[in-house]
């Protein structure tokens, strides 16, 4: 329960439309009880049958039913305005919340991302914010309604007779024990049940996004089978709750009749001996109770709501407690026109433990390009992603214009940087804003920008062209149609450092030379890296690296590294000997 505190900051937001919803709850009710005032003095007159002979008696039943109507009316409309308000505040803070998570998701880094599934990050956005939802809206309309209700009906009833509003409300002390004892079992298997439901929903969303794999190697049954457990596991789950909530309702229904019977025997007892003198008492008794049998019935589903809400913020608030381990340091703005040096720099990755940089070390003048070859597993990409400050050095630096970037202003260093990754990814959109995706820019931009791209031609033959929806992921263009376009959203920004992260293999020779033709004049003045297993892709950088287990072996010109006949030697024969 603790973890609803955190909407505490909300519903002092909407504090004052949720002060005119109690107010219209307060309204509502009080009302509604004055029915049995009514209902007591109609009975009374009817049982004094001092009215039946005579107009004015039929008068008088008219008043009774007419007063009665418009209590009934005016209680009808506060309850509307009640929902008007506080439902409506619901939704209200469902928004913020939505936006809030949202918001926090896009602060936290990569490594958070990696530990975490999109199916959870996906489940705690949605249906836990809904199941809060739930909460601070008809929960807490409930909860006031109950506590306003019962109130106000034993203010009533005790105004009438305090010793049979006691013997009527006896049994409340053995229900307040049992809702208790409720509670803490849905809060239990409410979690279960909440954890259940994202293990499905990230089940659902691997498959989908994997459908081309799944397809490809056979495994529909197997990915059937996965997902037919977890559902099963989220049914029993579910059952146990439920099973859980409807014990609760037939109880209530015995506190309920117990409250009748003390009517009816304390009562008849009470009158008999002259303690009680209105015949009225009784049906106003019964009327309140009546009154009350509603609350208490909500109670179950109330708790229910209430405990699945704790469950879902908590799940929220881990998240949201979660720290970015990568963030801004300043706002203030800086130039990154100049010289890149890492030094000494290592990296482990804290998931694996895999070493994947030892201390590197090199410098990238202004207006240069450095080219960075190796294997599989050699660093290259580190390299990248470490400049643009996904994660974090574990030792030495990386300097920008002799500050460490740690120190700059990291908004504006992904701003001016043109990163292309290996991993290329397009939103599911036109083509004509996947290009333009960090910034508007004019329909003449976008289109050099796919010309430097070399993919102009391969657009203009799609039936519309560069509004083109590309599905998701960019599934429906071949792989070096997405990375030609990812390299135009690059190209487009006119970055002071550009980044290309193997981003050219899957393209062939001649569309492979004509965007380094391209790029080397766009990145004229401008400081480059291009990231290959390719000796085509890196051998016309002003300097090359060559990266074997996190370690730099060499490093030169192409000619100059040909001329080591070294490893660089080595990997440059292996690729001719294979174009040819």
């Amino acid at each position: 329960m603790k973890s609803l505190r955190y909407l505490n900051k909300y519903f002092y937001k909407y504090r004052y439309r949720l002060l005119l919803g109690v107010l219209f709850i307060l309204l509502s009710n009080v009302l509604l009880v004055s029915q049995g005032v009514v209902i007591k003095n109609a009975t009374d007159s009817f049982a004094a049958k001092t009215l039946a002979q005579n107009a004015a008696a039929k008068n008088t039943y008219i008043i009774y039913a007419l007063q009665l109507l418009g209590l009934t009316l005016f209680s009808g409309l506060f309850m509307f305005l009640k929902r008007q308000t506080i439902i409506v505040v619901s939704r209200l803070i469902e928004y913020d919340l939505k936006n809030e998570i949202y918001n926090h998701y896009q602060q936290l880094d990569l490594n958070f991302y990696k530990r975490n599934s999109t199916g959870d990050l996906m489940n705690r956005i949605s249906e836990d914010v809904g199941r809060v939802r739930m909460y601070v809206g008809p929960a807490v309309m409930y909860i006031v309604d109950t506590i306003v209700t019962i109130t106000t009906v034993v203010v009533f009833m005790w105004a009438e007779s305090p010793r049979l509003t006691l013997l009527v409300l006896a049994p409340l002390p053995i229900l307040s024990i049992i809702i208790f004892k409720v509670s803490n079992a849905i809060g239990k298997r409410s979690t279960k049940v909440q954890e259940a439901l994202s293990n499905i929903t990230s089940v659902a969303q691997e498959t989908f996004s994997g459908i081309r794999v799944v397809k490809a190697y056979n495994r529909t049954n197997h990915f059937y089978s996965t997902f037919f457990n977890k559902a099963e596991d989220y049914k029993q789950k579910n059952l146990a709750l439920a099973k859980t909530e409807a014990s609760f309702q037939p109880f209530l229904a015995f506190m309920v009749g117990l409250s009748m019977l003390s009517i009816i025997f304390f009562g008849g007892k009470m009158f008999a001996a002259g303690q009680i003198t209105s015949v009225g008492n009784f049906p106003q008794f019964v009327f309140y109770v009546g009154k009350l049998t509603f609350p208490f019935a909500m109670l179950g589903w109330v708790l229910s709501l209430v405990q699945r809400a704790a469950a879902s913020q908590k799940r929220i608030n881990e998240f949201l407690d979660t720290k970015p381990e990568i963030v801004n340091p300043t706002q203030q703005l800086f130039k990154l026109h100049d010289k890149i040096e890492f030094k000494n720099v290592s990296y482990t990755y804290p998931d694996t433990g895999i070493t994947a940089l030892k201390n590197v070390s090199f410098t990238i003048n202004t207006g240069k390009t450095m080219g960075i070859i190796g294997k599989s597993g050699s660093g290259k990409s580190t390299v990248a992603q470490l400049l643009m400050r996904f994660m974090d050095v574990n030792s030495g630096s990386i300097l920008i214009n002799e500050t460490d970037i740690k120190n700059i202003n990291l908004n504006q260093l992904r701003a001016k940087t043109g990163y292309v990754q290996q991993d290329v990814f397009l939103f599911s959109d036109t083509i004509k804003n996947n290009i333009a995706f960090s910034d508007t820019y004019t329909d003449n931009a976008i289109f050099d920008a796919a010309k430097q791209a070399v993919v102009y031609d391969n657009i203009e033959n799609f039936s519309d062209k560069f509004d083109t929806i590309v599905g998701e992921r960019g599934i429906t263009l071949s792989g070096g149609q997405k990375q030609r376009i990812s390299i135009a959203r690059a190209i487009i920004k006119s970055p002071s450092i550009f980044i290309f992260d193997d981003c050219l293999s899957a393209l062939d020779g001649d569309t492979e030379q004509q965007i380094l033709n391209n790029l080397k004049k766009v990145t004229q003045q401008k400081t480059g890296i291009i990231i290959s297993h390719r000796v085509s892709s890196i051998q016309n950088a002003d300097e090359i690296i060559v990266l074997s287990g996190g370690e730099i072996i060499e490093r030169g010109t192409h000619a100059q590294l040909l001329d080591l006949k070294q490893e660089y030697y080595n990997l440059y024969q292996k690729q001719k000997l294979a174009e040819n």
